[in-house]
């Protein structure tokens, strides 16, 4: 089964939607990201979860392409630090902090601190212009590294260290980080449940399955 319509990424964020073309690049479906449309105003990410944020964006720009939308809130929880930076992790040095500034700061409010363990969270969330969603999860666990290491991915991968592999996420090749990360693992899920999705989709876009 397909979907006759484009599955829109809800981000324009050049690290994720590589990423999620990688993860989704089995899929018998067109997927498309906000790059691909004009200015759409921006969500609030105010919501106090993942899932919550997750679903006010996947929902939000359904209804305003008139598209299934796909849209993810993922963040880093450090345990010493009480879960921050959390839903704030991509503003946790400021509103527009860029990558860099996030991890120095970390670097800087983890100086000293003997238990470095954190956790990476994404939450899934597909929906449809008329507001369902389907939601799902995926964590990873690691701990905090020192210093920057590695020059691949984005976000926190240069601390983000994980020790089966004894890497950070940023020195992994695309395919090992997909296969253990917060986010391949909540698309793992969804993976083993897409033939679900497409006629959950396809029932709610009105068109049979």
């Amino acid at each position: 089964m397909n979907l006759d319509r484009p599955l829109v990424l809800a981000t324009q964020n050049e690290g994720k939607i590589a990423e999620f073309r990688g993860l989704l690049a089995g899929f018998d479906v067109e997927i498309r990201s906000l790059k691909d449309y004009g200015p759409i105003p921006q969500v609030e990410e105010d919501g106090d979860t993942f899932e919550d944020n997750a679903v006010k964006k996947s929902r939000f720009t359904a209804r305003v392409l008139g598209l299934p939308a796909l849209a993810d809130d993922s963040g880093l929880m450090v345990r010493a630090l009480g879960g921050v930076p959390g839903v704030l992790s991509a503003r946790y040095a400021a509103e527009d902090a860029t990558d860099e500034a996030n991890n120095l700061k970390l670097l800087k409010a983890m100086e000293g601190v003997e238990d470095r363990s954190a956790k990476f969270v994404c939450v899934l969330a597909i929906s449809v212009p008329p507001g369902a969603a389907l939601l799902y999860e995926g964590t990873c666990e690691g701990v905090i590294a020192h210093e920057l290491t590695g020059t691949q991915g984005f976000g926190y991968d240069p601390l983000f260290y994980y020790p089966p592999l004894e890497k950070t996420f940023a020195q992994m090749s695309s395919e090992e980080k997909n296969r253990i990360s917060h986010r391949g693992r909540a698309m793992a899920e969804l993976k083993q449940e897409f033939d679900k999705v497409l006629i959950w989709l396809n029932q709610r876009l009105g068109v049979h399955p």
